[in-house]
């Protein structure tokens, strides 16, 4: 194949009146590329299409296609470090530039991004998470995620909950404000129903009366945002698009502890020490210096009580956000007030204090307290331990285990009675 330019030369000679034999002569090329390419005139000419070149991410294109197919929310970086597992040693950019192919990236709007002072504001909401624990393979569970996201570092304190109720949102406050170790100022909240009761005619918006009481323990203003208005939270809503895609899709967990667990490794791993995208600072250094200007931790424990009233089971049990809590086999009423605390569960009868509970944390569950049974009176002689009470998971009966010289003196004991 000739070059454009010796083409040119070609027609600019064959239109001077030049034979086609003089024109092969001059150019040095054969009579019949000559005729052909005065035949076809001004044409550019046709290269064949080149061989792809080989690039560093091709060994792991079929494994992100399929991870990508299988889980299409899953982010470049959780797929950076699980090729880099597998032995890629090239860079994040020609990842990136590989799923652009494979998935092009949603269109969406520009943003005016808003941002608070150190120690000014945290934002808090729920998600929901559907997941099958591998303890229950057989049994779709429903989760809650409780977040908060502290406006200016953007670190994130998580924790999967089964319950959306009061008593887990006061909980998950207290332990969120223990672990980043004080309190901002303002916290920013959906109009979820534990925070948010109504909005009055003259008084504005209605707080729930233990939201507000856990407030004024701490010294932070609650706020609720607009309604409708899902973006006035997104640094607490982004960061649940990001737990799910970079943490949660495509694991397995055994039960909610393990789902814990594995959750605060990413938080401690991942998602605190990288860079954030938008304010393009560490999160944890941004963070040291966002905490000395929290507010510092109350010298009080946070004692508000949600006071219930409940009627005792046949088998002495109170029901309490869907767990079943033991009272002593001595109770005389059926019906008992119950004082529902943020860590524990407090019974009452006729204003006496009879049973302290810590909070189960799953459904169905039974805790039976060995005090407040008989039966479990000759057990006092075992080693103490740290909790001696019993969480029991499932109905059923247990047999005692007795050795065979019991069996065999009962044998001879009813042998000799039956003798005439």
């Amino acid at each position: 194949m000739i070059k454009l330019r010796e083409m040119m030369m070609i027609l600019d000679l064959h239109r001077q009146g030049l034979s086609v034999s003089a024109i092969a002569r001059q150019a040095g090329i054969d009579r019949k590329t000559v005729r052909k390419y005065i035949e076809r005139g001004l044409e550019a000419p046709v290269y064949g299409p080149r061989k792809p070149r080989a690039t560093v991410i091709d060994p792991f294109a079929a494994y992100l296609r399929e991870r990508v197919q299988a889980y299409p929310g899953l982010t470049a970086r959780r797929l950076f470090r699980e090729i880099k597992d597998l032995g890629y040693s090239g860079g994040y950019t020609a990842l990136t530039d590989f799923l652009r192919d494979v998935r092009p990236p949603s269109e969406q709007g520009f943003e005016v991004r808003f941002e608070t002072p150190p120690g000014e504001q945290a934002q808090v909401d729920f998600a929901q998470f559907h997941v099958v624990f591998t303890d229950e393979p057989t049994t779709p569970r429903i989760v809650w995620l409780f977040s908060m996201v502290l406006g200016y570092s953007r670190l994130i304190w998580a924790r999967f909950v089964m319950h959306q109720n009061l008593p887990t949102v006061l909980r998950c406050h207290v332990a969120a404000f223990e672990a980043i170790g004080g309190v901002p100022r303002e916290i920013l909240y959906d109009r979820m129903k534990t925070a948010v009761i109504g909005e009055g005619e003259t008084e504005g918006i209605v707080y729930n009366r233990a939201l507000v009481d856990l407030a004024r323990h701490y010294g932070f203003h609650p706020r609720a945002c607009r309604p409708y208005r899902a973006k006035t939270k997104g640094k607490v809503e982004r960061p649940f698009r990001y737990i799910r895609e970079d943490f949660f899709l495509a694991r397995s967990f055994r039960n909610l502890d393990d789902l814990n667990a594995q959750l605060r490794h990413w938080l401690d791993s991942v998602a605190n020490p990288r860079t954030h995208a938008t304010t393009l600072r560490v999160v944890n250094e941004a963070f040291a210096e966002e905490r000395p200007h929290l507010r510092p931790l109350p010298l009080a424990a946070f004692r508000s009580v949600l006071k219930l009233e409940r009627r005792i089971s046949r088998e002495g049990m109170v029901s309490v956000g869907g767990n079943a809590y033991s009272v002593p086999d001595a109770t005389r009423s059926r019906m008992v007030e119950v004082h529902s605390l943020a860590d524990e569960v407090r019974i009452f009868e006729n204003g006496t204090l009879i049973a302290v509970h810590p909070v189960l944390e799953g459904r169905r569950q039974r805790r039976i307290h060995p005090d407040h049974r008989r039966s479990m009176a000759c057990q006092r002689s075992l080693p103490p331990s740290t909790d001696s009470s019993v969480v029991l998971q499932g109905a059923g009966d247990r047999v005692s285990h007795r050795s065979l010289a019991f069996y065999d003196a009962v044998g001879k004991a009813m042998a000799r009675e039956n003798r005439p």
